[in-house]
């Protein structure tokens, strides 16, 4: 068991990262002896910017990095690898409580100026204990234009054992000046027998479900293993795949739309209770407002901003689970591309086969890349945050 471990098929990522985290050891070693190294030339960096499709597992390889470049094993005077995933510098990077790791992940539509300022100020402090000052950036996509350039001269002038990483979709997802002074580290989606394959092994999976599970997601595995283990998942995956054929006339169309952005408000609402209950908890009891004690004089306010957040958070949530939904749809519809093409390769899923058939027949290749063409419409407009039902019924009416 190593850091690496959760990086399902992504050998070549693996293997630069464990060469920089070993140049990394090197420098810290040598910087303890009184030395001057250099990291020029070297496979390490002080900043790196991580890529990949949803499901590629870009934040899972941010944070197995820190944890390699926070090792403290005594292998790695050995000529071990640094990466143990036993040792203290490894196992409180990796669960969260390092305290020269900082991971900064958002639910919000953006991440602003202030945040990034509070980032930044934190970035020029020295290791407090570790042999990095790490700081993860999940979403380094939703940096406002301001926040971009806030980060920038962090990036371009990092204090000497800082590392940030950020990661993104795509590099075009992070503003030019900043990608241009990262390292990038492309990681391509993961092959659907090695997520089945990981879904057998360390979740216990049926081999049948997690196959199934695997080809539905298309290698994506934090949604392969919550499909393979939630039956309500499952459910409404089964109910975004029989929509099509409900659409037969406009009063269908809109009772579909209304149930889709229905169903991912309830899935929005399920994953984001145990949440906010956890965060109200934990911030009463910091203000000593447990046991059904009333809120301290002048605390109110605090309460109230960390409901707003929970409310940004859920409409995050909300557009999140539709977007999966129309992901869905479009696997269905590629199918019926696929179909009438020939083929009889499925990306939906066996239990949407029949529909696929009949769907394939009734119509042209033609018409189905219009209807594809609908739902990328679709998502467009909720990343433009035009209202979820208006956007939806319009898709609806164009699937018809």
């Amino acid at each position: 068991m190593t850091v690496w471990d959760d990086l399902v098929g992504q050998d070549r990522a693996t293997a630069q990262l464990g060469a920089a985290a070993r140049d990394a050891d090197a420098y810290v070693t040598a910087a303890e002896r009184g030395e001057q190294p250099e990291l020029s030339g070297s496979a390490m960096t002080h900043a790196w910017l991580f890529t990949g499709p949803p499901g590629s597992g870009r934040a899972e390889a941010a944070r197995a990095f820190a944890a390699a470049l926070q090792c403290v094993s005594p292998d790695r005077a050995l000529g071990g690898q640094p990466g143990c995933g036993f040792c203290d510098g490894c196992h409180t990077a990796l669960i969260g409580t390092h305290a020269d790791v900082e991971v900064i992940r958002t639910d919000l539509l953006t991440i602003g100026v202030k945040e990034t300022r509070d980032l930044v100020r934190r970035a020029q402090l020295s290791p407090a204990g570790g042999r990095w000052q790490v700081i993860v950036l999940e979403d380094a996509d939703r940096l406002t234009e301001g926040a971009g350039n806030v980060l920038l001269k962090a990036v371009e002038e990092p204090a000497p054992r800082t590392v940030w990483l950020l990661c993104a979709p795509s590099i075009e997802d992070v503003l030019p000046t900043i990608r241009s002074r990262c390292r990038q580290l492309s990681l391509r989606t993961p092959p659907i027998a090695a997520v089945a394959d990981a879904l057998i092994r360390r979740d216990g999976i049926e081999p049948d479900v997690a196959r199934a599970a695997a080809q539905a997601t298309q290698g994506h595995l934090a949604r392969a293993r919550r499909l393979a283990t939630d039956q309500r998942a499952r459910d409404r995956r089964l109910a975004v795949l029989r929509l099509p054929e409900r659409l037969t006339d406009v009063g269908g169309c809109l009772r579909a739309a209304q149930e889709l952005v229905d169903a991912a408000s309830e899935d929005a609402k399920q994953l984001a209770e145990e949440l906010d209950e956890k965060e109200t908890g934990e911030l009463r009891a910091a203000l000593g407002a447990t046991d059904g004690k009333r809120l301290p004089r002048g605390t109110a306010g605090v309460m109230k901003d960390l409901e707003e957040r929970q409310k940004r958070r859920a409409t995050r949530a909300q557009r999140d689970a539709l977007d999966l939904a129309l992901t869905d749809l479009t696997a269905f519809y590629r199918d019926v591309l696929a179909r009438q093409f020939g083929s009889a390769a499925g990306l939906a899923g066996g239990e949407s086969a029949a529909s696929v058939e009949r769907i394939a027949a009734a119509g042209s290749p033609e018409h189905t890349l219009r209807r594809m063409e609908a739902i990328l419409d679709c998502r467009e407009a909720l990343d433009r945050n035009v209202a979820p039902l208006l956007a939806v019924e319009a898709m609806t009416m164009a699937l018809r």
